[in-house]
């Protein structure tokens, strides 16, 4: 079927080309461009409102198991025994030559 579909628009752009002129066929074009794009659009549509509905309830469950399952980072403590300080900038160090 694709093929029969494509025989025909390829026929009908060379008749339009040779009878009618580039802009005929600029037209023929844009008209199986938005074609498609209506054809997309309604596409979507229909499998957007065939999608099953997420109760509320298992969304909150969802939310609260991945907040379980986060693990807590503890805060490093900088003034910690053995932590050196970090020390201020200052000049840079002389390099070897």
């Amino acid at each position: 079927m694709p093929q029969a579909l494509a025989l025909v628009f390829a026929l009908l752009s060379a008749f339009l080309v040779l009878e009618g002129g580039p802009l005929a066929a600029l037209a023929l074009a844009a008209t199986a461009t938005a074609a498609a794009g209506s054809a997309l659009v309604v596409c979507s549509v229909i499998s957007a409102r065939c999608a099953p509905v997420v109760p509320r309830t298992r969304v909150r469950t969802a939310l609260r198991d991945r907040e379980q399952r986060t693990a807590f980072l503890p805060q490093c403590d900088p003034d910690a025994r053995g932590r050196t300080r970090p020390r201020a900038p200052g000049r840079a160090l002389p390099t070897a030559a």
